[in-house]
């Protein structure tokens, strides 16, 4: 035989990478993945229980205990509006939880294993879980205004403005779930991840203009809520649903947003990626 003729061995088919694919097929994958999650949800409702009874259960709570202290007893209502722009901040940062705690099980399911065996953007695993977070949000915090609204919240602005209120919270919540996507991929366990989260979750609720002015707080509390970026998109939401000064509230409200996502997102991206 010529040794002209003889072929070279075949190389080894190239491994496509997450480099290789393109935005259309990073939006298909992400779609599919939303699908994913929402049918997961469909065939485990008690998965939303937090979502459909937390806004009822916080909205009463707080208005009838907090409210006569604030507003004086038999003025619940004046507090309705000023706690309920508020806790749409709360829901965000509650319901963003979750995803660290459900990233975390999924690992130990084995899950990501299969995950891992396909030509799938590994971001689009992240982003297709903070999308269904996001419209859990969204739910959250239509059931919390309609509960506002029977103890008699009023929208002092327009419509416009009230949905500009839920845009912002959406934009917020979206950015808290990095952090605890971060969490759900470093801790060890769901409740680990869970123990964590309740050190985070407790000092910024409380720690904010959410539930009391940040004028009845004692100096160097107030000073930490003027710091709290939940104090700002509560003061946000609140103006916009109020009315007042808001400018300046929805400025530094997106620039936490973005300044969240831009050092937690690259970060949970790359230990999902070495992990996975």
């Amino acid at each position: 035989m010529n040794a002209a003729t003889v072929t070279a061995p075949a190389t080894a088919r190239p491994v496509r990478d997450e480099g290789r694919i393109g935005l259309r097929a990073n939006l298909r994958h992400i779609g599919a993945l939303v699908r994913r999650n929402i049918m997961q949800i469909r065939q485990d409702p008690e998965s939303m229980f937090d979502v459909l009874l937390m806004p009822v259960v916080f909205t009463l709570l707080f208005v009838y205990v907090f409210g006569g202290a604030i507003s004086g007893k038999g003025n619940q209502d004046v507090y309705v509006n000023y706690v309920v722009p508020g806790l749409m901040a709360m829901m965000g940062l509650s319901i963003a939880m979750a995803v660290g705690t459900g990233i975390n099980d999924d690992f130990r399911k084995g899950v990501m294993d299969r995950f891992r065996t396909m030509p799938i953007a590994r971001s689009s695993v992240l982003v297709a879980k903070i999308v269904v977070e996001v419209g859990r949000m969204l739910v959250a915090i239509a059931i919390l205004l309609g509960v506002g609204f029977l103890l008699g919240l009023e929208i002092k602005t327009s419509v416009l403005e009230l949905l500009a209120a839920v845009g912002l919270s959406l934009v917020f919540g979206a950015s808290l779930t990095w952090i605890f996507i971060l969490l759900g991929l470093t801790m060890k366990t769901a409740q680990a991840v869970q123990g964590m989260a309740m050190l985070v979750l407790m000092p910024l609720q409380f720690g904010s203009s959410i539930f009391t002015p940040p004028s009845t707080m004692p100096g160097w509390l107030e000073s930490f809520t003027e710091y709290n970026p939940l104090s700002n998109l509560a003061d946000a939401a609140r103006a916009l649903v109020n009315g007042g000064p808001v400018a300046h509230s929805v400025w530094m409200t997106l620039g936490w947003a973005a300044a969240i996502t831009v050092v937690t997102a690259p970060l949970a991206i790359a230990r999902f990626r070495k992990k996975a």
